[in-house]
């Protein structure tokens, strides 16, 4: 039988209390020195919880894509997708998200606690567009707490080594995954079709 961590005593005495500096780097708004991170990140994981469960969304775009409004809030477009919305139906049962953003070659990431609300205003669309392009929608962010991972993850999983990096061939295409599951699903003209597809409907 598996030993198990069941309190909050016994995973301290495992791993001892946190650092110094991991607990006073956290604030409570985008310190200025924090935003940098998210005006250079391109990609951001968000994550989302409901009564079905929690959901994890990757949303990227152009460095920036993220708005600071202001120091409590933040503004993220929601571009085209596969209209599952997973993360704008849990935000309407509870507003609670989570935010980790990468930014290719640094080992340092940033992570956002916070509550959101979908914001569909005019002004604010038009603010996130991209080439003249309005999101459907933005999820406006009020920031709980703001602070930065150290890069320790990172270079353990060697993410930014083009080495590392694998042929997309090494794994499953999208065609084959989706054959796998649903009998009779046409996967080769559905992988020859699909980078013309996601060229035509990026935004």
């Amino acid at each position: 039988m598996s030993k198990k961590i069941t309190d909050i005593e016994a995973l301290e005495q495992i791993y001892g209390k946190p650092s110094g500096g991991s607990i006073f780097k956290e604030v409570s708004y985008i310190h200025p020195v924090y935003r940098p991170f998210i005006e250079s990140a391109p990609f951001v994981a968000l994550a989302t919880v409901g009564p079905e469960g929690m959901d994890v969304s990757p949303r990227g775009d152009q460095a920036g894509f993220i708005h600071i409004a202001d120091e409590k809030t933040l503004l993220l477009p929601d571009r085209v997708g596969n209209n599952r919305v997973d993360s704008l139906r849990n935000v309407l049962q509870d507003d609670r998200v989570a935010l980790l953003f990468l930014i290719p070659g640094i080992g340092e990431t940033l992570r956002i606690n916070g509550r959101a609300e979908i914001i569909i205003d005019p002004e604010i669309l038009e603010r996130c567009a991209y080439r003249n392009i309005l999101p459907r929608s933005v999820l406006r962010i009020t920031v709980d707490t703001v602070f930065f991972q150290c890069s320790r993850a990172i270079l353990r999983s060697g993410l930014w080594d083009a080495s590392a990096q694998l042929e997309r061939s090494a794994l499953p295409s999208a065609g084959k995954i989706l054959k796998e599951i649903k009998s009779g699903f046409d996967d080769v003209d559905y992988d020859a079709r699909l980078p013309q597809r996601l060229k035509d409907n990026l935004y």
